[in-house]
């Protein structure tokens, strides 16, 4: 959600908006609905782990630009898990990645972690797996990819700061 906040600063003519979590989802497309002058927005309640879904909302929607933050951010549940880290964090990128390809979209940009740098854990692992095959598709097409990586972002979605609060 907050990605999208940042992203309206550029006054977008549309947004289009695919999310896993139905009130999420809901939420923040409510949330652009307020704003005065509103992009068109279009909402997709789907998994990026399913790749068909995926390329039904990109030839429905036609992005020009991908921002992929979607990844499982719970370091414990992801040490728990780990093959639901790999199917979410790698595989939906690859899913992606190649709707992105097929799109002919012009940018793409990874929303990685701090924790790829050196990983240590199943979460660090697997965004530097995304990370690899986001960057080993320049050069081979059109489209532009790119990664950032951001530590702790305040208020998202698996913060590490309202745990913190709570303990003190």
């Amino acid at each position: 959600s907050e990605l999208v906040r940042q992203v309206m600063r550029f006054q977008p003519l549309a947004v289009g908006l695919l999310e896993v979590s139905e009130l999420n989802l809901f939420q923040i497309e409510m949330e652009l609905r307020q704003i005065d002058e509103k992009p068109s927005v279009q909402a997709f309640l789907a998994d990026i782990r399913d790749r068909a879904a995926v390329d039904r909302a990109f030839k429905e929607f036609q992005p020009n630009v991908v921002f992929h933050a979607a990844a499982y951010k719970h370091v414990p549940m992801q040490e728990a898990f780990p093959w639901e880290a790999v199917q979410n964090n790698i595989a939906g990128t690859r899913n992606l990645v190649e709707a992105s390809i097929a799109s002919g979209i012009e940018r793409f940009v990874l929303v990685s972690t701090d924790k790829a740098v050196r990983p240590t854990n199943v979460m660090g692992a697997t965004k530097r797996v995304a990370e690899l095959l986001v960057s080993c598709r320049n050069g081979t097409g059109p489209v532009r990819f790119m990664a950032v990586r951001f530590g702790n972002v305040m208020g998202s979605s698996g913060s590490a700061i309202p745990i913190f609060r709570d303990q003190i």
